[in-house]
């Protein structure tokens, strides 16, 4: 057993020990708070309907959701700095979240408007509606910054142009909302966790139990990619190809993360970062090192978020943007 393969055991398992332990903070924390040893009497069945409806239907399905949201947006970004060979790249700053941001503001706005509430259907049929807003997205940034094959500068100038244009379309949006509205679609766009419901999550989980391992048995394909265009070819591989379905992937990934936790920013460019520094360049070892990392840093901070100043509730996506800013700032430098 070689020593990366040692090292990226001993990661793995300090990484998902960190996340348990986060996982039982969060359970524990809260508006009303509950003690390690009432969370194990209320999951063998001997806490308080109050403490049931606490855990189960409320604390449970967040850090579900937090768990796939993080690790999708952390797998996603992961997958574009590879496909663009550029280390800023993030599904926000190519402006992914903000289409995806501006199918979910109509379909919400309009069954809300229809129903008074999202039906069943609708809440089943929201990650779809998400993902096309996202897709759409990647298909005018790829059409816009084709020539001749991907460019990874152009891509990324197109992309922060498409971002640019979707955010005053999600603006234009905001001014036709009711105050009520308006609010509630400011916090979800700054990244707040807010389909924490069971429902949410079974209509999320069936996306990401595919999307997610597809992703990991694509990584044989990442590290080829990393060689070099000529060299990709030379050894059979259809570059453009590959690179569209990756793109297609990573979209797919970030369109569901916005449709259950809105504008997450940074969480895709600074976990593929540590998870780099951690274990290094090999795909293999790097995407599901990458997933936990998203998912350990989206459940801090939505743990974070929701206890600092109680009752009032601050979104993840606000608390991973404070935290990631400086770090983005120093690459930026850096590149």
């Amino acid at each position: 057993m070689n020593s990366i393969s040692i090292k990226f055991k001993w990661t793995m398992l300090v990484l998902l020990v960190l996340l348990f332990l986060a996982c039982l903070i969060s359970l524990n924390l809260g508006v009303v708070p509950i003690s390690p040893d009432e969370v194990l009497k209320t999951f063998i069945g001997n806490g308080t309907k109050q403490q049931q409806l606490i855990l189960f239907e409320i604390r449970l399905p967040a850090i579900v959701l937090a768990l796939l949201v993080g690790a999708g947006m952390a797998v996603s970004g992961t997958i574009l700095q590879s496909i663009t060979r550029n280390e800023l790249a993030d599904p926000g700053i190519l402006g992914i979240n903000a289409g995806a941001g501006v199918a979910v503001v109509i379909y919400i706005t309009f069954f809300k408007t229809v129903t008074g509430s999202l039906s069943t259907f609708s809440t089943f049929a929201l990650p779809l509606f998400s993902f096309l807003g996202a897709l759409l997205t990647a298909g005018l940034i790829i059409s816009l910054a084709w020539k001749r094959g991907f460019h990874s500068i152009r891509l990324i100038l197109v992309g922060i142009g498409i971002n640019a244009g979707f955010s005053a379309i999600l603006i234009a949006l905001q001014l036709r909302m009711t105050p009520n509205d308006f609010m509630q679609a400011m916090v979800w766009l700054s990244g707040d966790l807010w389909a924490t419901q069971w429902k949410f999550v079974w209509a999320l989980l069936p996306w990401f139990i595919v999307l997610i391992p597809y992703s990991l048995y694509k990584t044989h394909i990442l590290n080829i990619l990393n060689l070099g265009s000529r060299v990709a070819t030379g050894l059979g591989i259809h570059t453009d190809r590959e690179r569209l379905l990756l793109l297609i992937l990573a979209v797919g990934l970030a369109g569901l993360g916005v449709a259950a936790g809105g504008g997450i920013a940074f969480l895709g460019l600074i976990a593929p970062h540590i998870a780099r520094r951690l274990i290094g360049p090999n795909h293999h070892l790097l995407l599901p090192i990458a997933a936990i990392l998203g998912s350990l840093i989206l459940m801090l901070a939505d743990t974070i978020g929701t206890n600092l100043m109680p009752p009032t509730e601050i979104p993840a996506g606000l608390v991973v943007s404070i935290v990631s800013a400086p770090y983005f700032i120093y690459l930026l430098m850096k590149k």
